[in-house]
């Protein structure tokens, strides 16, 4: 090992005791799961496109296995399968990560805290952010970018539009996986309007239909032609397929629909004022979407109590960090001035701990704080204090 890497190494390890101190001190107890994960859930929540990114295997019994891409997943699993299970619990970790990543290492380190269990939701979110932004300062970051978003008011624009379903699916799918959203809207409302394409006949036979219908249907017609798949699809896939396009077609979103989204997405500024501004849609538009903004004005009250400079934090309605078990508030803490890259990561995903099993909803909160970057670009340990807020 060369001087400066030992250096770095040396450096990397004092600022990481000095982080999970602070941690424990705030009263998150260690958590060490197993390196070796089932690969299905972080598949299922992430969709088949991570399978490229996982370094794979099998066991004797064919399930397949990963090496962990993240603490997140591992760390709920663990909580679930404790007999702490539903009771207010939080978690700190620290430990490598595997992902393929291009020409960058595909080991890396990752550290953060997870919050289970807590039902006062606003004051959990405010803690988080107080404690990432601790989390830079620890290492000599005293002034970052806060970027914030709250896709629980995106949802709950959508359900006061009261769209067809198949709409909302759409659109919120396009909201956590970063499309944009406008382009895709405008795209789909004119592939809707009124012409022809090769499939009108089956599209006008499934208009109206229920999933179960327009599978019977697919599968006649895939019977008749001596088909069990298409281009690697499955029947059901090709009839979920046709009945999303069937509804698009007999359905497009409405202008007014379209002009209020574009309103919402329009929305950012520091949090207060983005209060301001979506109580004012609300009004106009006469959508109840008034708990949501209740929930998100809660929550910059706490954040305020808690010394974070809110005039200077950066809220966006169209900020959303790409995956989609985030159900409410998320937030990106970047370096000032070239902050591509996040140097903490995290929000609200309660929806998680039933897509891993757990019987009844569990409120969960948390964030990832990605060493390699910090390690980069930090002064070692305390060397700017704690900066109690970013600007």
């Amino acid at each position: 090992m060369t001087t400066a890497a030992a250096n770095n190494a040396t450096g990397t390890a004092a600022w990481a005791d000095a982080l999970l101190l602070s941690f424990a001190q705030a009263g998150y107890r260690r958590a060490e799961p197993a390196i070796i994960q089932p690969a299905e859930p972080f598949l299922d929540l992430s969709g088949e496109d991570i399978r490229k990114s996982l370094y794979l295997t099998t066991d004797a019994s064919g399930e397949e296995l990963c090496l962990r891409p993240d603490l997140t997943i591992p760390v709920a699993r663990d909580y679930l399968a404790s007999g702490r299970a539903g009771q207010p619990t939080g978690f700190s970790y620290l430990g490598p990560v595997f992902r393929y990543r291009g020409g960058r290492g595909s080991e890396f380190l990752q550290a953060g805290i997870e919050s289970f269990g807590r039902p006062d939701r606003a004051a959990a979110d405010a803690e988080m952010l107080a404690l990432a932004l601790e989390a830079t300062a620890a290492f000599g970051l005293s002034s970052v970018e806060i970027r914030t978003g709250d896709v629980a008011l995106f949802n709950a624009l959508i359900d006061a539009l009261g769209l067809y379903p198949v709409w909302r699916r759409r659109l919120v799918k396009d909201f956590n996986r970063k499309v944009s959203l406008i382009q895709d809207i405008e795209r789909l409302t004119l592939a809707t309007a009124p012409g022809r394409n090769e499939y009108e006949g089956v599209l006008a036979a499934l208009a109206g239909s229920d999933r179960k219908a327009a599978l019977a249907l697919v599968t006649d017609l895939m019977s008749i032609a001596g088909a069990t798949n298409v281009g690697g699809r499955t029947v059901a896939e090709i009839a979920d397929r046709f009945l999303e396009q069937s509804t698009l077609k007999g359905g497009a979103l409405p202008r007014d629909a379209l002009t209020i989204i574009k309103r919402f997405l329009a929305i950012t500024g520091n949090p207060e004022a983005s209060v301001a501004q979506l109580r004012a849609l609300a009004t106009d538009t006469k959508l109840n979407i008034t708990a949501a903004i209740d929930e998100f004005e809660s929550r910059v009250g706490f954040m305020a109590a808690r010394g974070i400079d809110i005039k200077s934090t950066r809220f966006s309605t169209s900020f959303g960090r790409g995956l989609d078990y985030y159900t409410g508030f998320e937030f990106e803490l970047h370096n000032k001035g070239d902050g591509v890259e996040p140097l903490v990561a995290g929000g609200r995903y309660d929806g998680l701990m039933t897509q891993l099993g757990s019987r009844t909803p569990i409120p969960a909160v948390g964030f990832s704080v990605w060493v390699e970057t910090l390690t980069e670009i930090g002064r070692g340990p305390g060397a700017a204090g704690k900066s109690g807020g970013a600007s």
